[in-house]
């Protein structure tokens, strides 16, 4: 088990991160992104009913909004879905129907931004666990890989998009890290914090009930 603060100070370039698990008998969520390049910069997340999406914070600087402009959260009866990119409305289409998690992230593949080819990264919580979903590059086939843990309180799991910086950027190359979710009201800001000062763009945090959005863009 780590600490998720040291492990965040300590990489500058985590990418797209999810954090999720249990703290004080509620489920807890914090999903960041950060960016390298103008574009990728250009960013805010905004919450508009139960939908967390990102838009561009200044609209004449964008040049391409593929993979940067999606929903990254939704929700489903009493379930949050979370990810790094479009797969959360085919997950949300997908339980629409009557289907799973896992059927809708078997008709999806890593982003096609070569030479990364950045996993996708998914979670989806409720109130009596959360399951979650990698799916990444190997070789010149496409890995699916599938994780469900119970809630227990004060503990949760991390993913992100990569291992730490590099060109091309190194994939997320582990399991899920077990980590101490800290029964803190502080904690969300504790987690902005953590993160790269140059790098970070943005982190939503969902938390006993409370959420809190941090945009770099907007100073917070």
């Amino acid at each position: 088990m780590i600490d998720i603060l040291d492990y965040l100070r300590n990489n500058d370039y985590p990418g797209r991160g999810i954090l999720c698990g249990y703290a004080k008998d509620e489920p807890f969520i914090a999903y960041f992104i950060m960016g390298r390049s103008e574009n990728s910069r250009n960013r805010i997340f905004v919450k508009n009913e139960d939908v967390l999406f990102t838009k561009a914070y200044d609209e004449s600087k964008v040049k391409d909004p593929s993979l940067i402009i999606y929903n990254a959260l939704r929700t489903f009866n009493d379930q949050i879905i979370v990810t790094n990119g479009d797969q959360t409305d085919t997950i949300c289409e997908f339980l629409e129907a009557g289907k799973s998690f896992k059927d809708a992230l078997e008709t999806r593949m890593y982003e096609p931004d070569a030479p990364n080819f950045t996993p996708r990264i998914s979670a989806l919580v409720d109130k009596q666990g959360y399951d979650i979903a990698i799916i990444r590059r190997e070789g010149h086939g496409c890995k699916r890989e599938y994780y469900h843990y119970e809630n227990r309180n004060g503990i949760g799991h991390f993913i992100s998009t990569y291992d730490h910086n590099g060109d091309p950027l190194p994939s997320f190359s582990k399991e899920p890290i077990e980590c101490v979710i800290e029964e803190d009201e502080n904690f969300p800001k504790k987690l902005w914090r953590s993160l790269n000062e140059e790098n970070k763009i943005s982190l939503y945090v969902r938390y006993q009930d409370k959420e809190y959005i941090f945009n770099k863009n907007e100073g917070e």
